[in-house]
């Protein structure tokens, strides 16, 4: 059978040197470096149609010496003498085969930093497997081909789906600007869409977290073609709430009751407060919304005399009705409703990622990375099995 081999006229004495006088590395690449010559030497002979000094009447084209060009493989970088021909139209096969590789080693790259690897550890990385290090500088630069592909993502048309549900939250991180380290807001959309699935639909990093801002990010969701969504489910924050209240016509707040329950629980004491946190939660079980206000004004009425539990009462009255929207939704769908739990964990996963980076260099890094984390949790959710719906 014909091989590579066959093609093959190896130097045995540059071989015997690299054996005797270096280490395996240096051997393995000598003998790769022949091999990937000589491979080249017989492509330039098939196009020229004649070998060395024939003289043939199918001849096309003559040698016209070598060039040095450099090819990251496996094994590390090894430099070519590359063949050429005089009219300069031939292009050996194997920059075509390797130009993949490469390839995939810059997405295996970008991959290792996206997961939250520093690029410090990812220049090492690369020295550990190749031999040949790259700067951290390097790295980053890669990064940046990301950009086109999450900016198309995140400013994908919304009118192609149907959004029933809509989650909501901000999420704080480092950035640099002006020679200063600023706090910047993420603003972040999931939703519910109509193959019952979730999905991220809105990113953006603005400078504070505010109504105006708030409602700049609506504006944009439905820009794209985002339409009024039945519940949109997010904390007390005054400002998302008149934000939705201006541009969400129609549509029902629903406030997160982990935070709701958190913030009755904050205004506690330390003691003697479990059997009370154990009714406030039963509140939230209940089968609909008329045995959960039943359920809630015996409670208001049991701890109405005790005064350790009067500004913990007052949070729960002020906030309960605005906090069991979800019961007027399908059953199906209550257990997804009630808070934003789910997008606390989107949250958490970012900062795991953002964690190792810190600080921010600029706007851009930010939304490049976050940008990548959300496109991999989207990518997830369409291999998971959607919401079931009763369809009776």
């Amino acid at each position: 059978m014909m091989t590579l081999f066959n093609y093959l006229n190896l130097n045995t004495d540059q071989v015997k040197d690299s054996v005797l006088n270096s280490n395996m590395d240096a051997v393995v690449k000598s003998a790769v470096v022949l091999a990937l010559e000589e491979l080249m030497e017989k492509e330039r002979d098939d196009h020229i149609k004649a070998s060395s000094y024939e003289r043939s009447s199918e001849r096309r084209d003559y040698r016209n010496g070598y060039y040095e060009r450099e090819l990251m493989i496996s094994i590390g970088r090894v430099n070519l003498r590359v063949p050429r021909t005089r009219e300069g139209d031939f292009s050996p096969s194997l920059f075509e085969r390797y130009a993949r590789v490469d390839q995939s080693f810059v997405l295996g790259m970008l991959e290792m930093v996206v997961n939250g690897i520093s690029t410090r550890k990812v220049s090492n990385v690369v020295e550990t497997l190749c031999g040949h290090r790259v700067s951290k500088s390097f790295v980053s630069s890669l990064t940046a081909k990301l950009d086109p592909i999450i900016n198309q993502w995140a400013g994908r048309p919304l009118n192609v789906m149907q959004y029933k549900y809509l989650y909501m939250d901000a999420m704080y991180i480092k950035v640099r600007e002006d020679r200063k380290v600023v706090s910047k807001a993420v603003y972040i959309a999931t939703a519910i869409n109509s193959e019952n699935r979730r999905e991220v639909i809105g990113l953006k990093v603005d400078a504070k977290e505010s109504s105006e801002s708030w409602q700049a990010f609506i504006q944009s969701l439905k820009s794209r073609g985002l339409q009024s969504p039945r519940l949109v489910i997010s904390d007390a924050h005054e400002g998302l709430k008149s934000a939705i209240s201006k541009e969400f016509i129609g549509t029902v707040w629903q406030r997160c009751t982990v935070h709701l329950k958190r913030n009755i629980l904050n205004s506690l004491p330390k003691k003697g407060i479990k059997q009370f946190m154990v009714d406030v939660r039963q509140l939230f079980d209940a089968a609909d919304s008329d045995n959960a206000r039943s359920e809630k004004e015996r409670v208001m009425e049991k701890y109405s005399d005790e005064a350790k539990f009067e500004k913990a009462l007052t949070i729960l009255e002020n906030g309960f009705d605005d906090a069991i929207q979800f019961m007027n939704e399908p059953d199906e769908f209550r257990r997804y409703l009630s808070s934003t739990n789910h997008l606390e964990r989107l949250n958490q996963e970012v900062r795991r990622r953002e964690r190792v980076i810190r600080i921010f260099p600029n706007d851009q890094s930010a939304f490049r990375l976050i940008g990548a984390v959300l496109m991999d949790y989207d990518e997830e959710q369409r291999t998971k099995q959607p919401i079931k719906v009763d369809k009776k």
